[in-house]
């Protein structure tokens, strides 16, 4: 009999290998670079390179939206990837501090002058990715992963977890405003930040 199965199976498992064997740090490394500086990243005039990051950037997408569907059918919402451990509370503050930094940067290179910034109520935001909920827990000060998909936090509580976001414009100081700033969490990894900035 001849062995069908046993090259369809051959097929199949080498695929899985080398889906499973992409490293995906670089393309992470690349979307927090661009969240961080949206205006300012450096793109490639080169479409071969640039056609390579978007595909780099699309499997990113791919694997972040399986382990959301993992995560969907396992047991207390912890994405179930195969072989994955639990980072180590160092790993967690770790991960936690890049984003902090990313963060604080992007919040910063925002606040410029604007006439609104007269009354306070210029805007600014902030959108990032953090694919592990844990690690995102640890930035926001929380004692888990998030449950919420939308909370206030006091402006100085954020701060507190961020850094200090001040900008300079002109003779003036830019501070955040208002007394609070919005944060927002999806299952799938992306936050946003957003509140309001001005002269005092």
């Amino acid at each position: 009999m001849p062995p069908k199965r046993k090259s369809t199976d051959g097929v199949a498992s080498t695929s899985k290998k080398a889906r499973s064997a992409v490293d995906h740090a670089p393309a992470a490394a690349l979307a927090s670079g661009v969240l961080a500086a949206p205006d300012t990243y450096p793109i490639s005039e080169d479409d071969v390179d640039v056609r390579a990051l978007l595909v780099q950037l699309a499997q990113y997408a791919k694997y972040l939206e399986g382990q959301v569907e993992a995560g969907a059918s396992a047991s207390g919402g912890a994405p179930a990837v195969a072989g994955a451990r639990q980072k180590t509370q160092e790993e967690l503050e770790e991960a936690a501090e890049k984003i902090r930094k990313a963060a604080q940067s992007g919040i910063k290179k925002q606040m410029t002058w604007k006439p609104s910034c007269k009354s306070n109520s210029a805007k600014w935001t902030y959108d990032g990715i953090c694919p592990d909920p844990a690690v995102f827990g640890v930035l926001m000060g929380l004692d888990g992963p998030p449950k919420f998909k939308q909370k206030k936090f006091a402006k100085d509580e954020f701060q507190d977890l961020i850094g200090q976001c001040e900008g300079h414009a002109r003779y003036n100081d830019l501070y955040i405003s208002g007394e609070h700033v919005n944060v927002r969490w999806s299952d799938t990894g992306e936050f946003k930040f957003s509140g309001t900035y001005g002269i005092s």
